[in-house]
């Protein structure tokens, strides 16, 4: 048969196949437990109240559930309603209302909303060992610590009195012990809101937030459900404020997500982000050989570290604390808080990093090296296998071989030139590049030598050109040694 054709075929009773089909699965609706439905109260009989859940089938609620106080009823035949699916009774389709507000109504409620995986009502009366006594309608409950919220709920003192929705982990013993979980339901709704921040929330968006707690390491935010932490790194751009200066529990923050773990549910949150970099600018309010004031913020082996603004530090090394002195550890020139002046060594803007010294930059010397053939003064300040090393008025040292000293071989260098000698030296080499220089004792008797023939020269010519020519050599020769030597 064509039931696409058929169904709106007019039947003998003036309806059509349609509205027989419609009718037909109304009776044979099936639930599940904990379903929510809207319904019409029927009727009002004995200790139940029947309610219309379509077609021919009907439900049945508790009385119970609508009694007040003073005994009266708060529900009518007519009113439309809602409520939950429990289970099938005897043939009879149980339903419940106190997971809309209304408090629980005897153990039956209670097995019930526990079979069905619903929640119930319940007032915390008060703390117990190991927990909390909860009254779910006239019935006493119990809710061990860690249930009571996600963090354990040692603070105990903040939940008495208070009337919570809680999940029914454990219904034994025909009611006498009946064991209730609030952290159950917060999961469910922590997941809920997990799922919904997994479709929008992404790495570097900006959100609001609600600071929930300060600890020494951060502080956890509030996004709408899931709380983030925003490390003690990530508070401000200067890292030595302390949490509690920068924030308050309660304080509405906007910050920007750092990082998202889906595996493990954690967001890593920053408010620094959404501060301006004090690096961008660095370069331009710090230049080599600047003075600036700053306070040391802390003691390393290799150094102390000065704040200059929030964000940027600088770093005056050990080598540059003790203004020549050889220190072991900069707590023995300064200490932690003080304010210092500081001279600016260098700048490395790209990997944040500001060179300082607490004393100015000593330009060093220019060495004026001397020139090959120079005859210069030197004391003696070395005496080595190898060599004497003398003091040149430059300060440096230049060094004399063995086989320049002019001296026997195997002399007693030591005995014969100590410490503080003065020497005139000759200079033979000169490396520029490693400021060291070469010299040689004997090349100054050769020189003196050499001058001394030279200037013999320059006189012998000189007599020639007087005598015109006239004389032998020998005479003019012997005349120069009687000028030398009268007496002779």
């Amino acid at each position: 048969m064509d039931y696409e054709n058929v169904k709106d075929v007019p039947m003998e009773h003036g309806e059509s196949f349609a509205k027989l089909l419609e009718k037909d699965s109304a009776r044979n609706m099936r639930l599940s437990p904990g379903q929510k439905v809207k319904a019409r109260v029927v009727s009002i009989s004995g200790d139940l109240v029947y309610i219309d859940l379509g077609g021919k089938s009907e439900g049945v609620i508790d009385l119970e559930e609508f009694r007040e106080k003073d005994g009266s009823v708060r529900v009518l035949a007519g009113q439309e309603i809602e409520a939950f699916f429990l289970s099938v009774q005897n043939g009879v389709r149980k339903l419940t209302t106190l997971v809309n507000g209304y408090s629980a109504a005897g153990l039956q409620s209670i097995q019930a909303a526990f079979e069905a995986g619903l929640p119930v009502n319940g007032e915390v009366k008060r703390e117990m060992k190991g927990g909390f006594e909860v009254l779910a309608g006239e019935v006493r409950c119990f809710c061990p610590h860690s249930q009571i919220d996600m963090k354990g709920g040692r603070e105990g003192g903040i939940y008495l009195g208070q009337t919570f929705p809680f999940k029914v982990l454990e219904f034994e013993e025909e009611g006498r012990n009946i064991i209730l979980s609030r952290r159950a339901l917060l999961e469910e709704e922590r997941q809920k809101v997990i799922d919904r921040l997994k479709e929008t929330l992404t790495e570097g968006a900006e959100i609001q937030g609600r600071v929930t707690s300060l600890q020494k390491f951060g502080a956890f935010v509030d996004i709408g459900g899931m709380e983030g932490l925003v490390p003690m790194s990530e508070l401000s751009w200067n890292r030595n404020e302390k949490v509690e200066n920068i924030l308050a529990v309660g304080q509405e923050v906007t910050v920007r997500v750092l990082s998202v773990d889906w595996a493990n549910n954690r967001l890593t949150l920053s408010l620094k982000a959404l501060q301006p970099d004090p690096w961008t600018l660095a370069a331009e309010k710090y230049t080599v050989d600047g003075r600036v004031n700053g306070a040391i913020v802390r003691l390393a082996p290799f150094g102390a570290f000065v704040t200059l603004e929030p964000g940027i530090d600088g770093l005056v090394h050990i080598s540059n604390l003790g203004a020549g002195r050889r220190i072991n550890h900069p707590r023995e020139v300064v200490e932690v808080g003080q304010k210092v002046e500081a001279y600016i060594l260098s700048v490395d803007t790209e990997n944040r990093k500001i060179s300082l010294s607490l004393q100015p930059k000593v330009e060093p010397k220019k060495i004026v090296l001397p020139s090959v053939g120079d005859v210069i003064e030197g004391v003696v300040d070395k005496v080595m296998p190898y060599g004497i090393f003398l003091r040149m008025s430059n300060g440096l040292n230049g060094l004399v071989p063995n086989s320049e000293m002019g001296t026997p071989v195997g002399s007693d260098h030591k005995h014969m030139f100590p410490s503080g000698t003065e020497m005139q030296v000759v200079v033979l080499e000169v490396d520029a590049g490693s400021n060291k220089v070469r010299l040689s004792r004997k090349a100054v008797t050769e020189k003196a030598a050499r001058e001394e023939y030279d200037q013999y020269r320059a006189s012998v010519k000189e007599a020639e050109v007087q005598a015109g020519g006239l004389g032998s050599l020998g005479d003019l020769l012997k005349a120069k040694l009687q000028e030398k030597n009268p007496n002779g």
